[in-house]
């Protein structure tokens, strides 16, 4: 049986991008490990990222963004809205599949003791994983945060670690590490400046204050957008739904003269949730799951054996491909698109040399032919990373806008996060259009080898290929429009004219 789970690691940062990126790079760099999401918000200062996959892998994933951060983060000069412990302050372990919540507790607990022993920073078990009733809430540990803790846990044998030495890390603090049920990360925004009344909303609404249960709630005050926001976290959302949270939300801000002008989800939410409240707004009376078509669809393809020879499903492997460039938001992209024609023309080179080398027309080219499959199975997979890569970057220029800008220190430290930011989403997609030109080049060089009824595939793929280089190049020269650096931009566009003149010279016919 498939065992998988998730991780959703929270960090102290979330206004410099560079840490953002090193974080994500350090986790992503366990084989097996996906990066589902990121989220980073400047005014809590933290970020949010998912990550899924086999157990072990997600461990190691989680315990390497832990020494990250610790390198990068100082909890002595950190401040944000959202209270902390530590530099990455919470690790916790949800059981998705073929794994169950006992295996999260054992998995917690042997996480815990591995990142006292590699960075020796202390520990805190919380929710499932709590070695103590008092800690099963994780606001209990968190309890006078970093500066508070640090000082108590010296002095009170109560408030020490599970984990390690009363003495807290000096600038990493300590990390609490816990096993749960999908938690949603829920924030609603509203229309006042005044954080008093997102802190009375919030009292009224969360369970330790005679609220609804299964809900946690605080105020915030969004200084960067002149907002307050009621920020919760839902730890049941099939038994205090989205829409009961929403409504009592929304019921109290009238009562305080206020508005909601918005809500988010910070991370991702199951589509149970979605459709809990999708029933309950829509009152809908023969509503079941069974009714939407992503829910029918999966479950009729479960019971349909993957089609390898090109029939019968591709176009259910493509859709959610598709959905996901579809939905209007900003990423993916096309730097994302421009990266997938790139992946495409690889593999349909892979495909091109792999059935060549079995041909005894061929035989002469087999040893060449060899070498290609692999070599064009690795460009398909730098450039299927890069479709990742390039949604990853653009979140980053989004959020580098979104830092204060109040004063001027504020608005420099915002400038310098904006243009480090689209340098990086400049190089993503130039990387593109590199990676993009070898393939196509390769292509070219393969018709010498190929079988002569693989030729239209070749055609097609370096058709691809140059049309993921030329797009790759558009999304760089939009990004060069707005840096500054004059020596940087020019650079990058002799970059660009290096790739331009590989694609120049290279045989392809008008026929093609």
């Amino acid at each position: 049986m498939k065992r998988l789970i998730e991780c959703v690691p929270n960090f102290s940062e979330g206004r410099d991008t560079r840490k953002v990126d090193a974080l994500v790079d350090a986790m992503r760099s366990v084989p097996g490990v996906l990066v589902l999401d990121r989220e980073s918000d400047a005014d809590h200062n933290r970020s949010v990222i998912t990550l899924a996959g086999e157990p072990e892998a997600v461990a190691e994933a989680a315990l390497r963004g832990v020494g990250k951060a610790a390198e990068l983060i100082d909890l002595t000069r950190q401040t944000g809205a959202h209270p902390r412990i530590g530099a990455t302050d919470v690790v916790p372990f949800i059981p998705i599949e073929g794994y169950t919540m006992e295996d999260c507790v054992a998995l917690a607990r042997r996480v815990g003791r591995e990142i006292w022993e590699r960075y020796r920073i202390p520990v805190y078990f919380y929710e499932a994983a709590a070695t103590r009733p008092e800690r099963v809430n994780l606001e209990n540990v968190r309890k006078g945060e970093f500066e508070g803790l640090r000082d108590d846990a010296l002095r009170d044998p109560d408030r020490a670690p599970d984990i390690g030495e009363p003495r807290l890390h000096a600038t990493a603090g300590a990390t609490a590490v816990g096993a749960r049920k999908f938690l949603i990360a829920y924030n609603i925004h509203l229309d006042t400046h005044d954080v008093s009344v997102a802190k009375k909303i919030a009292k009224a609404i969360r369970f330790s204050s005679g609220g609804l249960r299964y809900v946690k709630a605080m105020g915030v005050d969004l200084k960067a957008r002149g907002l307050a926001q009621v920020s919760i976290n839902l730890t049941d959302f099939e038994q205090t739904p989205l829409h009961r949270v929403f409504e009592m939300v929304k019921r109290d801000a009238e009562r305080h003269g206020c508005a909601i002008v918005g809500s988010e989800i910070v991370g991702l939410l199951p589509r149970k949730a979605i459709e809990l409240t999708a029933e309950f707004y829509l009152q809908l009376e023969n509503f079941s799951p069974a009714l939407v078509l992503e829910n029918r669809l999966g479950s009729a393809l479960e019971a349909m054996p993957l089609q390898t020879s090109g029939q019968g499903n591709l176009a259910a492997l493509a859709q959610p491909l598709l959905d996901a460039v579809s939905r209007p938001t900003a990423a993916p992209g096309g730097g994302a698109v421009a990266a997938l024609a790139g992946a495409l023309a690889a593999s349909l080179g892979e495909m091109v040399a792999g059935l060549s080398r079995e041909k005894k027309s061929q035989a002469e080219f087999t040893e060449d032919l060899r070498a290609s499959v692999p070599a064009m199975r690795q460009a398909a997979r730098k450039l299927a990373k890069a479709m990742d890569r390039d949604a990853e970057s653009y979140a980053a220029v989004l959020a580098a806008f979104k830092l204060p800008k109040e004063t001027a220190e504020e608005r420099a430290r915002r400038e310098a996060a904006i243009e480090r930011a689209t340098r990086h989403a400049a190089e993503i997609p130039m990387e593109t259009a590199v990676a993009a030109v070898e393939v196509f080049e390769k292509l070219v060089q393969l018709e010498a080898l190929a079988a002569p009824s693989m030729l239209l595939d070749l055609h097609v793929g370096r058709l691809m290929a140059a049309a993921a280089a030329r797009a790759a190049l558009e999304n760089v020269a939009t990004n060069l429009a707005s840096i500054d650096d004059s020596a940087y931009v020019l650079d990058m566009k002799s970059r660009t004219a290096a790739v331009e003149a590989r694609l120049a010279t290279s045989p392809v016919t008008a026929g093609d």
